[in-house]
């Protein structure tokens, strides 16, 4: 049973399916390109999917076969005309201030999400598309699937976290080359240099990604909010704060309804029924 939800475009769609979360990227012409409907959309929808006892897991995907081609090239192209409007305000103080600000209304938003968050990438994940997904927990990609870069094909920096989620997985050297050169690369390389976690089959990709993400949901939703919680801290903290942090979500799991469920099952020879308690 599925329940639809309101983004406020229909650039961005959103429903939950069981204990599953789904955000779908919906440009299709535009190979899901991102937009400002977007941005407000997953400022819409997140907080509803966090706050939704439900939802174990959420799922970003893309439709028409593409994941997000990041920044609309053509409408900056277009925006570049005699006569056109300026992006963003006109100002460099001003285009920062709006771009910080859709940067944590996605990125950043995904990354501190309070359950398990998963890219599932059918098709091409380039520049910010590439930055969204990096900022996901987990990333599942269609053998077809391309991870490109892509700012330096088109004279930009990059953004949306993209440098920092990709030196945190590759390392710096190798995330400098990939920002430097560019290359399109396969889901299968992506997968080889730790970008990507699983690579399924391009046939029934979008049922086989969702049912991975079941999977996912049917596991303990406190301890999973503990652990996500303990690993994005291991990023920047010392050791010693690593640990105390791990002993107090440690112990609040160990008290949970759940973690005696997963006890009697073990015992018992069953799998465990989770219910979020």
């Amino acid at each position: 049973m599925t329940r639809e939800l309101d983004t406020g475009t229909t650039d961005l769609l959103a429903h939950i399916d069981g204990h599953v979360g789904v955000i779908t990227f919906n440009r299709p012409e535009r190979r899901n390109a991102l937009s400002d409907a977007m941005y407000e959309g997953f400022s819409r929808v997140l907080p509803t999917l966090a706050e939704d006892d439900d939802v174990r897991v959420v799922m970003v995907t893309g439709n028409g076969g593409a994941f997000c081609a990041g920044g609309d090239v053509k409408g900056m192209h277009e925006s570049h005309q005699p006569g056109a409007a300026p992006r963003r305000g006109g100002s460099v103080q001003t285009g920062t201030d709006v771009l910080r600000r859709l940067q944590k209304q996605v990125s950043l938003a995904l990354h501190r999400f309070p359950k398990p968050v998963v890219a599932a990438i059918p098709g091409a994940a380039a520049g910010a598309g590439m930055s969204i997904a990096l900022a996901c927990d987990i990333r599942l990609a269609a053998e077809r699937a391309l991870v490109v870069p892509a700012f330096a094909n088109v004279g930009a920096s990059g953004d949306f976290g993209g440098s920092w989620f990709l030196t945190q997985l590759v390392g710096t050297a190798k995330a400098k080359e990939l920002y430097f050169t560019s290359p399109r690369l396969t889901a299968a390389e992506a997968r080889d240099l730790g970008i990507v976690n699983q690579v399924l089959a391009d046939d029934g990709f979008d049922q086989a990604a969702l049912d991975w993400c079941r999977g996912l949901a049917d596991r303990a939703p406190i301890a999973m909010r503990y652990m996500k919680e303990n690993l994005n801290r291991a990023i920047t903290c010392d050791v010693e704060t690593a640990l105390d942090a791990e002993a107090a979500n440690m112990v609040l799991s160990m008290g949970t309804s759940d973690h005696r469920e997963a006890a009697a099952a073990f015992v018992e020879k069953r799998t465990p029924n989770f219910t979020g308690q």
